[in-house]
């Protein structure tokens, strides 16, 4: 963590982008308290309607639309293992709801990211300066986000990230297997 101070919450840190925010994740599934009931519904058959937008807009959607409205480009790259896991084939089928909001997804192969030197979290980086590493346990629950302007941090994130995002297939364009 840097000395400076820096924003702690998360929407706080997004607000603060003027340039770009990216996000890269890495984890086949994920346990976070805000989608397990909607992970639930959908293994139990439950899909949005696309043309239905205030059945599955939400406050997180909105701080992005907000976000991409400043000019900040949101770019989020999922490295997946394929065969995909059930919770990534949730992630796929909902992730209209990011491209709806301005997000540009991609999707890599874990398998064509072998030589990729990637951090050992996944994370936010703002505008190339600001780390938010996302902290999780082995069961996928969150163990919170931990914040730092640190350079080399900041270096590492940037050029996996940019690897990731070159090698890694348009959300419109991947095909689930």
């Amino acid at each position: 963590m840097s000395s400076n101070v820096l924003p702690v919450e998360f929407t706080d840190l997004l607000a603060s982008a003027q340039r770009s925010a990216v996000h890269l994740e890495m984890r086949d599934s994920y346990a976070v308290d805000y989608e397990r009931g909607p992970f639930a519904e959908w293994r139990a058959g439950f899909r949005h309607d696309p043309a239905d937008r205030a059945s599955w807009w939400r406050p997180w959607l909105d701080l992005v639309r907000d976000t991409v409205t400043r000019g900040v480009v949101v770019r989020r790259a999922r490295i997946v293992s394929e065969p995909v896991s059930e919770y990534t084939r949730f992630l796929y089928d909902n992730t209209f709801t990011n491209v709806a909001a301005g997000e540009q997804v991609r999707w890599l192969p874990r398998r064509r990211a072998g030589a990729i030197a990637l951090p050992a979290n996944d994370f936010w980086l703002i505008d190339g300066q600001v780390v938010r590493w996302n902290h999780f346990t082995g069961s996928g629950e969150s163990a919170g986000g931990e914040v730092t302007d640190d350079p080399t941090a900041a270096k590492l994130c940037s050029e996996a990230f940019d690897t990731v995002w070159a090698r890694a297939v348009p959300h419109d364009q991947y095909e689930i297997r």
